[in-house]
């Protein structure tokens, strides 16, 4: 008797436990990054910032080369200077040599804010979509299958086909 009671609970908890189970919140996964490389506003956005980053590059060489040029007339005639007028020609290369230094700074801090500010909207427009998504196919919580992004195991339904249809492409 005390056998059957025993085998009596085992299957009502192993009953209860496979309705707990399934009754659990229901779990996706989609790798944002992926999602938004394929945005095409993310590529034209991505387009711009190159084109920028080109600019900044093509002005801090320009400097440069001024500088490498002043330092090769500079020292081609030192000779012919006084030590004061030498003094004052390297006070001003390292100035020169600061302000482009600056200039860089500048250009980094520019194309991270530009970068910030194109690619806001394009978050904003990708999480609203997959919301819309997961909401309509009834997810619980989505995860982002990003590597590193904490995810140990991607075997629910990846949900980046139905975004990108979302999203028209």
């Amino acid at each position: 008797m005390k056998h059957v009671k025993k085998v009596a609970v085992a299957v009502v908890l192993f009953i209860a436990a496979t309705s707990f189970v399934n009754a659990q919140s229901k779990v996706a996964h989609i790798n944002v990054t992926d999602l938004l490389a394929e945005m095409p506003e993310m590529k034209s956005a991505q387009a711009e910032l190159k084109k920028l980053q080109e600019t900044y590059r093509a002005d801090i060489e320009s400097s440069m080369t001024e500088l490498k040029n002043k330092y090769t007339q500079y020292q081609s005639e030192a000779s012919a200077k006084s030590k004061e007028e030498n003094e004052k020609r390297a006070i001003e290369l390292q100035g020169f040599e600061k302000n482009i230094g600056e200039a860089q700074q500048a250009a980094q801090q520019e194309l991270a804010k530009k970068q910030a500010e194109l690619f806001e909207p394009i978050s904003k427009k990708a999480m609203a979509a997959i919301e819309k998504v997961a909401a309509s196919q009834g997810f619980d919580y989505v995860i982002d299958a990003t590597q590193g992004g904490g995810l140990i195991v991607a075997k629910g339904p990846d949900l980046l086909p139905a975004v990108k249809q979302e999203l028209g492409f």
